[in-house]
């Protein structure tokens, strides 16, 4: 397994490179970076401040020239691609991320800004939806054709065909103050006075800022996992070696959490890895957009539009680099749930 382990580290360095290059070589090629956003801001000032006349448009001309290349010294477009490629390798591979051209802050200290936005959606709506989406999916598996299977299938479909997006907009309207009831607040993880509140208080305020935005990410995620879990079991509960377990007399409870649950856990432990960095760093810039939270997607999506190639850059290299390492964490937890897996054969 050791062998193994080394391999899978070591093919993270060329998955890394692969996308890091193919997002640098794009962005090479994308109209309106960041010193063409800020001489085009310039350009209209000068417009809209000075009157027109020749030898004023000439001397406006070479202001620009000159302007052009001090921004592109200050972000380093006037050395060659190339160079500045195996500069950003070089920082990466020292864990140093940039700098953002139009926020002036370290990149990491805007991802450690926007993290407790992103940890708090993340974090609370994956164990929610994991800690109801599983017993929910192994009892809709265990009463398959039943009526409790039928009405909480239709419910878990409703839930599914709903967008996050246009149940936040429902929730708003009816009790966040968009027309009936003014229960749930609409800014931020806390309130202004959080400081001054109790433990118990602060911990209430939490959640109460949370309720809307947590519902509306946990009810699409719920549906998936739910019929994951349900189709699995199913499928599990259908194989011959329940129908020998059952005939020697073993009881029903045994039978599922003795036989089916560590092979039906199989496929949730291969979707783990996306659904952890899915929920706790990608974002929900939508959700963050419609309850003003500013998170992780909100940076990323602002950060594109307006050409910051460090934090774009340096966001991918860390979410890249975390995505590798838990996928890598899912595929040993193979041997934990099936010791029939071996990674030895795999290694050779």
């Amino acid at each position: 397994m050791l062998v193994y382990i080394l391999k899978r580290i070591l093919l993270m360095v060329p998955t890394l490179l692969g996308a890091l290059t193919i997002t640098f070589v794009v962005m090479q090629f994308v109209p309106g970076g960041p010193v063409e956003q800020i001489m085009a801001e310039a350009q209209a000032s000068q417009r809209g401040g000075g009157e027109g006349g020749g030898g004023g448009y000439k001397a406006g001309r070479d202001i620009d020239k000159k302007q052009l290349e001090e921004l592109k010294k200050m972000y380093g477009f006037d050395k060659p691609a190339h160079v500045r490629y195996f500069e950003m390798l070089a920082s990466y591979a020292r864990f140093d991320l940039g700098k953002s051209f139009l926020q002036n802050k370290e990149v990491w200290q805007l991802i450690k800004e926007k993290l407790p936005v992103s940890i708090s959606l993340g974090l609370w709506s994956f164990l929610i939806a994991y800690s109801i989406s599983i017993p929910l999916g192994i009892t809709k598996a265990v009463r398959e054709g039943s009526r409790f299977d039928t009405v909480t299938t239709l419910f878990v479909l409703l839930g599914y065909a709903i967008p996050g997006f246009v149940l936040g907009l429902l929730l708003i309207v009816l009790f966040a103050g968009g027309t009936y009831y003014d229960w749930f607040p609409l800014r931020g993880l806390t309130s202004d006075n959080w400081e001054e509140l109790s433990w118990p208080a602060r911990i209430a305020d939490y959640f109460w800022h949370l309720a809307l935005p947590l519902t509306c990410l946990v009810i699409g995620s719920f549906a998936t996992l739910t019929m994951l879990t349900k189709n699995t079991f199913v499928e599990e509960i259908r194989k011959q070696y329940v129908l020998v377990a059952r005939a020697k007399g073993l009881s029903q409870e045994r039978v599922l959490y003795k036989h089916i649950f560590r092979n039906a856990l199989i496929p949730l432990v291969t979707g783990f890895p996306a659904a952890v960095v899915g929920a706790f760093f990608t974002g929900a810039l939508l959700i963050e957009t419609l309850f003003s939270l500013d998170g992780l997607g909100l940076l990323a999506y602002e950060s594109v539009v307006r050409r910051d190639y460090p934090v774009v850059l340096g966001s991918l290299y860390l979410f890249t680099l975390i995505a590798l390492v838990v996928k890598l964490v899912a595929d040993l937890l193979y041997v934990v749930v099936d010791p029939r897996v071996q990674f030895a054969s795999v290694a050779k």
